[in-house]
């Protein structure tokens, strides 16, 4: 399945993020920044582990026991993560987590995110005095609309789900959080890189169309691959 951005900007939108991605201005610190829902879902008996011969196994019902919300940054430019679990994604919660970065990193600083409610200014224009605070060095770049897979973070994203949230049975909310911030812990030590970005497909506007032998293909494909992981 995908969703075809009907953003009449799409192509200079897309000119800007992919330039960002394969030519970062010098000096400037370029961050991916989005939020994912983390559950905690208790599976019983739990994971039996793979055996020669066959697959690992799960228990297909599961209790749940709450939810976080992750706030990752990802540095196009060396893979590193920056991230807290929190209770809510509420607008304040998110500056609160920008304020984080702020103090992180010095120098100018990029941000690319999504057309979410909370990374606009909304009434209290709160990214617009966010950035007074802060001197001016921040930077809003934000996807086309309907195209938040074109923010690299996305990509770390389903690593961390295929390795670490999948699979796993959590019995408490602080479970899923502890691992999830170990898995973070290692990908800086041991595996941070940049993406191979690529983007192939058109840049124009497609109009909706239905499915079938005339259908037109959507605005895709991005592509982006990642060194070999390195021993932990």
């Amino acid at each position: 399945m995908w969703l075809n951005s009907q953003d009449p900007d799409f192509g200079p939108k897309i000119d800007r993020v992919c330039k960002l991605y394969t030519n970062p201005p010098q000096g400037v610190t370029v961050l991916c920044v989005d939020e994912k829902r983390l559950f905690a879902h208790l599976r019983t008996p739990g994971l039996q582990p793979a055996k020669p011969g066959r697959s690992c196994r799960k228990e297909f019902e599961y209790s749940r026991h709450g939810s976080s919300v992750l706030l990752a940054a990802f540095d196009i430019q060396t893979g590193k993560v920056f991230a807290q679990c929190r209770e809510r994604r509420t607008g304040d919660d998110l500056v609160d987590f920008m304020e984080s970065v702020a103090r992180s990193i010095e120098g100018q600083v990029v941000i690319i995110w999504d057309n979410l409610n909370v990374h606009h200014d909304g009434k209290g224009q709160r990214w617009t005095r966010f950035n007074e605070r802060h001197g001016g060095r921040f930077t809003f770049v934000h996807t086309p609309k309907h195209a938040s897979w074109t923010n690299q973070v996305e990509i770390w994203f389903s690593i961390l789900e295929r390795r670490v949230l999948r699979h796993g049975s959590f019995a408490t909310v602080a479970a899923v959080n502890v691992r999830t911030t170990g898995f973070i812990t290692h990908w800086n030590a041991h595996e941070a890189a940049p993406f191979r970005w690529t983007f192939r497909g058109t840049r124009d506007l497609k109009p909706r169309s239905g499915l079938g032998a005339n259908a037109r293909t959507p605005h895709r494909f991005l592509a982006s691959k990642r060194p070999r992981a390195k021993a932990a």
